[in-house]
């Protein structure tokens, strides 16, 4: 009888120690959900709180077919490459473009461009692709610098601006989104700040997750 009252005292002494291991290997992680809790958007309480409007965590990029109501060009209309420099790549990283269209065929196509698990600051990496989408469009910098506008982001959080690179109030507009890990840019030809900004966040909202 002795030997088996000690047998479970030093059963129940490891699953204690263990216990108080896994315990101590979960505060290593403060700051981030709980992998073993529903993906409910909360965060640990020892993480530093969120506007409820925004996710919380690194967020991801998706290759949509259909993104704001408009389709992923395919085919011989595809893109084979990107239009724009995305910056440094890792291995970690995921570089997502394409071409989007009105489903009627209407207009000309949205060129999107976007890189997650971004490892510097994503506004610096928005800057870049701000840059290389400007020069895309072949814009002559002795007619100023076009100056961005914020918009509002929308559920998904962080920060989008819109720029305008025209003398008109109507044109190319070129729009950046920036949050925690990815960073993104689209060209709207022929539009207005209004119009873009508003069909960009919703675009977004397919793109990004």
């Amino acid at each position: 009888m002795k030997r088996a009252s000690a047998a479970r005292a030093g059963l129940t002494a490891v699953a204690v120690l263990a216990m108080l291991t896994v315990s101590g290997c979960r505060e290593d992680y403060t700051g981030l959900p709980d992998p073993d809790s529903p993906p409910s958007g909360q965060v640990s309480e020892s993480a530093s709180p969120t506007p409820s409007a925004e996710r919380s965590g690194p967020h991801t990029l998706v290759d949509a077919p259909r993104a704001g109501g408009l389709d992923k060009l395919t085919g011989e209309q595809a893109l084979t490459d990107a239009p724009v420099d995305p910056g440094e790549m890792r291995d970690d990283m995921t570089l997502v473009i394409g071409n989007y269209r009105d489903p009627g065929g209407q207009g000309a196509p949205v060129l999107f461009e976007g890189v997650d698990h971004v490892p510097e600051d994503t506004n610096k990496r928005r800057e870049h692709l701000f840059r290389g989408m400007i020069e895309y469009i072949q814009w002559d910098p002795e007619l100023g610098q076009p100056e961005a506008q914020p918009v509002e982001p929308g559920p998904l959080g962080g920060s989008v601006e819109c720029l305008l690179a025209s003398l008109s109030e109507e044109g190319n507009v070129i729009c950046g989104w920036a949050d925690e890990g990815t960073a993104a840019v689209a060209l709207f030809e022929d539009s207005t700040l209004a119009d873009a900004g508003k069909l960009f966040v919703e675009m977004r909202g397919d793109l990004e997750r």
